[in-house]
């Protein structure tokens, strides 16, 4: 599929500091993928203006105003019933009208989620959406879904989420043969609750048996032992915040460190190729860009407090969603199970 075949709707007022952060990212994007079309939605004179004044670089876009913005305490009645001239509202619409193309937005995840569903559908034979991340490991990365879309789910469900996992592993990394994993507390059969077994069976019923390597323990995910993890969204959520956290905590200390004194400055300078390395390797700006995996379309939810270099990998990843056709890949395989 060439590029200019290729249009990405984004949301341009989602988030924290945008408009100017998705305008940003958006340029980024476009230096290294010339062709694609880009359809901004949001406040029309707004961005015009920030467009302007910030000298921003954009080639082959539109704009299409947008007089409603979903706000962060919206419940699902507010964003169904009264949000339907949102930029994320407008947006989706457009996907669902519009082939090969997909949907990017840093705002309220529940407003992308319920109108994600809304517009675009499931895959038939696909129960409910999961949301799908990379991760950084040991050797480069690995997937895990769900993370946030599903606090309850089924030992069907978590088929699905493995199955969905396997293509966009398919996706990222087609030379590999990947390996799926269920989040537990325990690698043994008879640990952990009881759908999280079943699961595991369904699992190895089904052709990913071959790629099936049972339960992982979450301080394994890093060690780049399982390529596609699978877990319910409650477990998944706090599961990434927490690494998040702990992420955080590591490099401010680090920084501090080095600040300390005259010789931890010679210090760092001494290693500081490696730091950058390694700073580079646990970016979260590169990894940013959660795929609503299962939906009939390509929905990616974008970190809101993203900045714009994390906001132009959004991107990046909806236009390699669209290039390589994923949901027909997973239609595909669930002919298979």
């Amino acid at each position: 599929m060439s590029n200019d075949s290729i249009t990405i709707a984004v949301d341009a007022m989602g988030g924290e500091n945008s408009p100017l952060k998705v305008l940003k990212g958006i340029e980024l994007f476009c230096k290294k993928n010339s062709g694609v079309k880009i359809i901004i939605f949001g406040n029309k004179d707004y961005i015009e203006d920030e467009i302007k004044t910030k000298k921003i670089i954009i080639d082959n876009y539109e704009i299409h105003n947008t007089t409603e913005n979903v706000n962060d305490n919206d419940n699902a009645n507010t964003i169904l019933r009264s949000r339907k001239n949102s930029s994320i509202f407008k947006g989706l619409e457009y996907v669902k009208n519009n082939s090969n193309s997909g949907f990017v937005s840093a705002g309220n995840t529940a407003a992308i989620m319920i109108l994600s569903r809304l517009h675009l559908g499931m895959i038939k034979g696909i129960d409910r959406p999961a949301i799908c991340s990379l991760i950084p490991n040991q050797n480069n990365y690995s997937l895990m879904l769900d993370l946030g879309a599903n606090v309850t789910v089924t030992p069907s469900n978590l088929l699905q989420f493995a199955l969905m996992g396997y293509c966009y592993f398919s996706i990222i990394n087609s030379k590999k043969k990947p390996t799926i994993g269920i989040l537990n507390i325990g690698t043994e059969n008879n640990k952990g609750l009881e759908f999280l077994q079943e699961a595991a069976d369904l699992i190895s019923k089904s052709f990913l048996s071959k790629y099936f390597i049972g339960f992982v323990e979450p301080n394994k995910i890093t060690s780049g032992q399982c390529d596609i993890i699978v877990s319910d969204g409650y477990t998944g959520n706090i599961m990434l915040k927490s690494a998040e956290g702990i992420s955080n905590f590591i490099t401010s200390n680090l920084r501090n460190l080095f600040e300390k004194s005259y010789l931890n400055k010679i210090a760092y300078k001494i290693i500081e190729k490696d730091l950058v390395q390694f700073k580079n390797k646990v970016n979260p700006d590169i990894y940013n860009g959660a795929t609503l995996i299962g939906l009939n379309g390509i929905s990616i939810k974008s970190h809101g407090n993203a900045n714009s270099i994390a906001f132009s990998h959004a991107i990046k990843q909806c236009f390699n969603f669209i290039s390589n056709d994923l949901n027909k890949q997973i239609v595909s395989s669930i002919k298979n199970l």
